[in-house]
């Protein structure tokens, strides 16, 4: 039986982002995944990539190093895959936050301000200038900000890329693999039992985003990842009124917000294809996926407060995801001092899109004992701001 370097549980974009970071670094790596990979929280998202919603520190840190990576990664995933490989569809669109209230609008503008301290381009603009962008917009703005930072990917492709990425780099993609235990030597983590056998390597890495806690919880170790459901809907095809991405500034307040109960913010914006996806929620329910009209309905209406012409287009679906919340709002990204051998590269919540690609750089710079881009130390497993959350080894 193969052993492998390192073993990465879970198949969404983290995990195949570390997989295929790790095997370019000349590594032998095994992708685990329970059921098909692309198939879960990555496929029922959005794609944002954005650091308009996050104010200075450490996810901001990390945040800008993703548009350069994914520039890069669209730029030339095909010299490896080949042109056949569908488009990732990047688009460094830019994002517009609006406030439609005056307190809104206070917040807004102070909060654009901390970002700037932080060397983010946040341009406070006029209700001329900012219909100039979009068109369609409501009069009704209070203020706007305008950050050419913010970017777009197709979340389901860029994910199917990077499982190829690794591939061709030498990973064994393992479908239907469903971990069970661990595979323990001399006190170390030595692999995974799954429900197709062993699968051994010398380290292992959960990437499983929201069921991250219940893949710990398999190995031993208490982690607090938790779900938090999101829902989309989109529209029917149109020719396009919705030109960037564009939200209204109580995505910001939501993003930030360890509510447990549903919170609504309006996100609009297009997609090649000619749809517009319309978010955002979050309410932590488990992974309770049931139908709830109330949701979709602020949405709708959160939506057409800030373009009044959605009122007369149809939604053809609705769909929805989990994100890995974490209580102190940053992902866990390194090595677990309760169980040599165990890493975690999760808990990005709604960000994990955009955040995958520097996420798999800090692992491999961290495996390789080599100087990190920025402080690996902020996300720890090991930080102080988790001591009261984490457990030892049960």
């Amino acid at each position: 039986m193969s052993t492998y370097d390192v073993v990465v549980v879970g198949g969404g974009i983290v995990g195949a982002a570390c997989a295929a970071e790790l095997a370019g670094r000349g590594r032998r790596v095994a992708l685990v995944e329970r059921g098909r990979v692309a198939s879960g929280t990555s496929a029922h998202c959005e794609g944002n990539l954005l650091v308009s919603d996050k104010g200075p520190g450490a996810e901001l840190e990390l945040s800008k190093l993703a548009n350069d990576a994914w520039s890069m990664l669209a730029d030339g995933f095909r010299e490896e895959l080949g042109d056949r490989f569908p488009d990732i569809e990047f688009e460094a669109k830019g994002g517009l936050v609006v406030a439609t209230t005056d307190n809104g609008a206070a917040n807004l503008l102070d909060f654009a301000a901390t970002q700037r301290t932080a060397d983010v381009t946040a341009e406070p603009i006029t209700l001329a200038e900012a219909r100039d962008l979009e068109p369609w917009l409501t009069e009704r703005v209070t203020a706007a900000v305008w950050y050419p930072g913010d970017s777009q990917v197709q979340p389901t492709i860029a994910t199917e890329a990077l499982v190829a990425l690794a591939r061709v780099r030498g990973a064994r993609i393992l479908e239907h693999h469903e971990v069970v235990g661990p595979l323990l030597a001399g006190g170390r983590l030595a692999g995974v039992r799954t429900t197709a056998g062993e699968v051994r390597g010398h380290e292992v890495v959960i990437a499983a985003g929201p069921w991250s806690g219940e893949v710990a919880s398999t190995l031993g170790v208490h982690l607090p990842v938790r779900p938090r459901r999101g829902v989309v809907l989109v529209t029917a095809k149109m020719r396009q009124r919705v030109f960037h991405k564009v939200y209204d500034a109580d995505y910001v307040g939501a993003v930030g917000s360890g509510d447990l109960g549903l919170m609504t913010s309006s996100v609009v914006e297009s997609t090649p294809g000619g749809t517009v996806l319309i978010g955002s929620s979050r309410e932590q329910i488990g992974f309770d996926d049931a139908f709830r009209a109330n949701v979709l309905g602020e949405l709708a209406t959160k939506a057409i407060s800030i373009f009044p012409f959605l009122a007369e287009t149809a939604v053809i679906r609705s769909y929805s995801g989990f994100r890995p919340f974490m209580p102190d709002h940053l992902p866990l990204i390194g090595a677990d001092a309760r169980l040599p051998g165990l890493w975690h590269a999760t808990g990005h919540e709604g960000a994990g899109i955009g955040l995958s690609l520097p996420t798999a750089s800090l692992i491999g710079d961290l495996m390789d004992g080599v100087a990190t881009q920025i402080d690996a130390a902020q996300f720890s497993p090991s930080r102080e701001s988790l001591a009261a959350e984490l457990e030892a080894l049960t």
